[in-house]
């Protein structure tokens, strides 16, 4: 299985990804596609992801985008539990994940964030927007979680956990207070001692 990455390495959901492959034990490269030199608007970008966006997959010549898919894909085609078998369950969990990568992370992505405080007149910095839409977020996420185990789901990591990860490293990046987040802080704990969580931090996949 040849798996390529199109990696932006502090793209929340490539982070997602990174995180995805470790844990199933999936060999993969990385290709950088740098967003601040707008690479991800050029052509050969575009043939992959015609949103313009990071991450793509390349899985065997098939190429695939949005991260939530291509997780699912990896639970669909056996290569590693990401959901839960219950019904119910496995719509929790896709709630839990939808938090974070259809409300906040959409909101907090550089280029919207870009544009807000470019358009603020002068009276909002990037911090400020980050301080103000992250915690909805996260503090909705904490009010949804149930039970105590050591993830999101219980005992087992699901794909929930795996945006919680790059949307924590965001928090931090930008000052967020996590202090009144106790399942959240417990989570991070038992994920942040994985070796596939890690291997795929920001600060292991810069490029040179």
């Amino acid at each position: 299985m040849n798996i390529v990455l199109f990696d932006y390495w502090r793209s929340s959901a490539a982070y997602r990804l990174r995180i995805a492959f470790g844990l199933a034990g999936l060999d993969f490269s990385i290709v950088p596609v740098d967003l601040l030199k707008g690479e991800h608007r050029g052509a050969e970008n575009l043939l992959r992801n015609p949103q313009g966006l990071v991450p793509s997959v390349d899985i065997d010549g098939q190429i695939m985008t949005q991260s939530l898919a291509i997780i699912e894909y990896l639970d669909d085609a056996g290569h590693h539990d990401f959901l839960p078998k219950a019904p119910l369950a496995r719509a929790k969990c896709r709630a839990l994940s939808y938090v974070i990568a259809m409300e906040t992370h959409p909101v907090c992505n550089l280029s919207v964030a870009k544009h807000a405080v470019a358009n603020s007149g002068g009276t909002m910095e990037m911090a400020d927007w980050m301080q103000h839409f992250i915690p909805k977020g996260l503090n909705a996420f904490e009010a949804m979680l149930e039970g105590n185990g050591p993830y999101c789901m219980g005992d087992r990591i699901t794909m929930a956990d795996l945006c919680l990860v790059p949307q924590v490293y965001n928090a931090r990046r930008w000052g967020v207070d996590l202090s009144g987040l106790p399942k959240i802080n417990a989570i991070m704990e038992n994920l942040e001692k994985l070796p596939a969580v890690q291997a795929a931090h920001p600060d292991r996949v810069k490029p040179e």
